[in-house]
């Protein structure tokens, strides 16, 4: 019985192991690729949109503060549980950057999270696959415009280093989205709770106001633990823990007791009663409109409230 017990210990040990090697040393896995075709358009309208769009989600992370282009960056607000993470170049350069990616190859990674070599991007990438067609192709516009911010930038990548953690992840919990089957449309405009919903999700803003960033589910946001209830643990550039506030109307712990104007304010002007409300990681969406702050405030006062009381960090 001993020597039984001993060889399957033996043996599971040996599983582990080469579960662990196969993790660390196969890194992030590559998938087939589609190459969809993509026609972009270049009316102001459009373009206005993309930029909105990506000031909003992509620039916080590949806004490089000494270069003021999407050059990308290190992120040292990135938990550090997920390795060395440096954003890459996402300016028009052809060398180091995406001006010789085709729209469709970049539409084909923000859908499914596939690049055009086949590599999965990372779990903190952003990833689209519930946009609407309109905003996703205003955003591939605008990164193919002339626009200063995207402007052909001849700056290489810094390495990244995934850790452990990230191999794992994307081998066993995140895995490429497929492309839409059909088509995508904004919701009516007229239809508050839809429109904030929409907006809620596809700005990420549960990504970092929910749970865990490894418990998100992308495709079906309201999926993820304690959606919307706060208590993830994003870093400020100092690799202070700044946990997120829970958004849930639980009016004790989260804001139920917020007036609208209230939450408009803090959240495109990031001040409160003439004090701060919001800091980083977390910054001001200038960029909406008070009709889509409303949204978002009105789409929140009608999820499933969460008792979850969030400790503000200490002031800086």
């Amino acid at each position: 019985m001993k020597k039984i017990l001993l060889y399957g210990g033996a043996t599971l040990l040996l599983i582990l192991l080469g579960a662990f090697l196969f993790i660390q040393i196969g890194g992030i896995p590559s998938y087939a690729v589609e190459k969809p075709a993509l026609n972009l358009r270049t009316d102001s309208a459009t373009l206005a949109t993309g930029k909105k769009y990506v000031s909003m989600l992509c620039a916080s992370c590949h806004l490089n503060p000494e270069t003021r282009q999407l050059t990308g960056r290190f992120m040292s607000d990135a938990p550090k549980e997920f390795g060395v993470i440096n954003t890459p170049n996402i300016t028009q350069d052809k060398t180091y950057g995406i001006g010789d990616w085709t729209p469709g190859e970049i539409l084909y990674l923000l859908r499914t999270g596939n690049k055009r070599d086949g590599q999965y991007a990372p779990p903190y990438m952003a990833k689209l696959p519930t946009m609407s067609d309109a905003d996703i192709i205003a955003i591939i516009s605008f990164l193919k415009s002339e626009d200063p911010m995207v402007t052909a930038a001849a700056v290489p990548d810094k390495p990244v280093e995934p850790s452990f953690l990230t191999k794992m992840l994307t081998r066993v919990a995140f895995k490429p989205f497929k492309m839409p089957a059909a088509p995508i449309n904004v919701p009516d405009s007229s239809d508050a709770i839809a429109l904030g919903g929409y907006l809620a999700r596809n700005l990420e803003c549960f990504s970092c106001h929910s749970a865990d960033f490894k418990t998100n589910d992308f495709l079906h946001p309201e999926k993820s633990e304690g959606y919307f209830g706060g208590g993830n643990k994003p870093l400020n550039h100092e690799g202070l823990v700044m946990p997120t506030p829970n958004l849930t109307p639980d009016k004790a712990t989260g804001i139920g007791s917020w007036s609208q104007e209230k939450f408009v304010k803090a959240l495109k002007t990031g001040i409160v009663e003439g004090q701060p409300a919001l800091r980083y990681p977390m910054a001001p969406y200038t960029q909406l409109t008070d009709r889509e702050a409303a949204a978002i405030y009105q789409y929140l006062m009608s999820i499933p409230p969460i008792s979850n009381k969030v400790e503000r960090a200490p002031a800086e």
